[in-house]
């Protein structure tokens, strides 16, 4: 499942090492960060990117970002093992820091997850009340990693038929409609390959750690100062493991288990059972107001109104376009920001009321943001698929989600034919490496984690930190949103800039109370409020 982080506020304005190709087999830490062509051609990349420098100008139209965001773009190798072959370039962007001379402190590169997801609105933080601080101290930069948006993009299938709508989504999948499943992952798999040819197994964590230090070199840094969350913790770890003496500070936020066992494979049905937990949070909070939305004073009587929905909706598609698929795809959502929950609650009930147009606008593909969609899922697919073994017979993928569907179904199947072209993928796989440091190696580096957080489960936060001696981990209890730095909650936001700006940390371990659950809003007001952006 893409698990990429919205950091909080700015929602609004729109580990594994890895080595060479091997099979499966025992995991070992690299002896160094200078062995190997691969570290070779990182190190005459960045000396190649330090003397070039980024040439910020106009960004595209295409991009929709503010007239203070510059762009620009930075080249890396496709292959690190030879840095003089075929390069491609990533696109870049920033606003400079807002502060005074003194006040500044370079550049603070993010990258908000997925694999798939593109951080170059990130600038646009600046505006922001909970980053001014920030902003003053740094640069914000964002960039979209190999692959994304116009960073040599992949793609595996035709757009439209990425998007194609209605369909249905089984939590108990018949036999028949495994083997169509299964059919369509290997034609997803074989088009990734068609498409891309022999550029398709570069695609991968290890060189996403690779193009942060040649664009760290760019952008003429020292040493980086790096924010990733979701899966940007992944190679941002990585990154620490490899390069652990150009590491500044790093925020590690909503962190993905790097346990080498774990991924990919394992950490998907981790995430699977620990969606059905937030599932369930959201249906509570929902019966807890059920003299707004109707839909049941029980978790129960709300599942029971959502089974309703996806009955119906397998009969008679909303708008033609919104089915059972459709309508799991949106309330997804509830599982990643509760933030969510009271326009989640509100189309919800609609619906069941006979009026169907809030869900269609909320949940209908949207045909102009069709190819940033296939996009995302291309790399997200590659990426995945190639930075590690998956079992490659069906078998063992139908015994593990069948057994897992019978206490989780809300979310195990579809995310287990998302991620299953990797039984089918025609490039090699790599093996995982541990991700890990030794005290004194890095420079404190800070994690940030929600207690409930389904995405990336809070066990990846602790794993992490066992991983890099010395790191913090800051925890908001009983708190269940995934992207947390930057958001609703202050005392997160004040551990956050202490560190970036100050360079300060807690000891070991923090804790912060949870941010309140959002306020239910009367049907009334809410239809008269904007709409949110749907959820593809």
């Amino acid at each position: 499942m893409r698990a990429a982080a919205t950091f909080g506020t700015l929602a609004g304005l729109g580990s594994l090492v890895l080595t060479t190709v091997a099979a499966p087999g025992a995991t070992a830490r690299p002896a160094a960060a200078d062995a190997g062509p691969e570290a070779r051609g990182t190190a005459l990349a960045a000396a190649r990117a330090s003397a070039a420098g980024i040439g910020f100008g106009a960004c595209p139209a295409s991009e929709g970002l503010t007239a203070e965001v510059r762009c620009g773009t930075v080249e890396v190798p496709l292959d690190y093992a030879d840095p003089d072959g075929t390069r491609i370039r990533l696109t870049v962007s920033r606003v400079p820091a807002t502060g005074e001379a003194s006040e500044r402190q370079g550049a603070l590169v993010y990258n908000p997850g997925g694999p798939g997801a593109s951080g170059m609105y990130f600038p646009m933080a600046a505006r922001l009340p909970e980053w001014r601080r920030i902003s003053r101290a740094y640069d914000l930069v964002g960039y979209a990693p190999r692959g994304v948006g116009r960073s040599a993009p992949l793609s595996c299938q035709d757009p439209a038929d990425f998007l194609k709508a209605p369909t249905p989504a089984p939590t108990h999948p018949s036999p028949a409609y495994k083997r169509e499943r299964i059919a369509q992952a290997q034609a997803y798999a074989r088009g990734c390959a068609r498409t891309t040819g022999p550029a398709l197994r570069h695609y991968t964590s290890l060189n996403n750690a690779r193009d942060l230090d040649v664009l760290r070199a760019a952008l003429g840094e020292e040493r980086l100062t790096f924010m990733g969350a979701s899966y940007g913790t992944y190679f941002g770890a990585l990154y620490a493991t490899l390069f652990p003496s150009h590491v500044r500070r790093m925020v590690f936020d909503s962190a993905v288990d790097p346990d080498p066992r774990r991924v990919w494979y394992r950490n998907n049905l981790g995430q699977s059972r620990a969606f059905e937990t937030r599932w369930a949070d959201f249906r509570a909070w929902v019966a807890k107001h059920d003299a707004v939305y109707e839909l049941g004073d029980t978790p129960g009587a709300v599942a029971h109104s959502y089974e309703q929905a996806r009955a119906r909706l397998a009969l008679e598609p909303a708008g033609g376009t919104v089915g059972p698929g459709q309508l799991h795809s949106a309330f997804l959502a509830a599982a990643y920001y509760d933030g969510s929950w009271p326009r989640l609650a509100h189309v919800l009930s609609r619906y069941l009321q006979g009026d169907a147009k809030p869900l269609v606008e909320r949940a209908a593909p949207d045909p102009a943001s069709a190819k940033e969609a296939e996009n995302g899922n291309a790399v997200y697919t590659a990426v995945e698929c190639n930075d590690a073994p998956w079992p490659e017979d069906f078998a063992v993928w139908d015994r593990d989600n069948t057994r897992l569907a019978r206490i989780a179904p809300f979310e195990t199947w579809d995310n287990a034919w998302m991620n299953l072209p990797c039984a089918y993928w025609p490039a090699p796989r790599q093996r995982p490496l541990d991700v890990g440091t030794d005290r004194g190696e890095l420079p404190p580096v800070l994690i940030l984690a929600a207690e409930r957080d389904a995405a990336t489960p809070y066990a990846g936060a602790r794993e992490l930190q066992r991983r890099l001696k010395g790191s913090v981990l800051v925890t908001e209890k009983d708190a269940g949103t995934h992207g947390i730095g930057g958001g609703e909650n202050a005392c997160v936001n004040r551990y956050l800039e202490e560190y970036l700006v100050d360079g300060g940390t807690p000891v070991r371990r923090a804790s912060c109370a949870p941010h309140p659950e959002p306020d239910p809003v009367s049907l009334d007001r809410r239809a008269a409020e904007p709409e949110l952006p749907p959820v593809v």
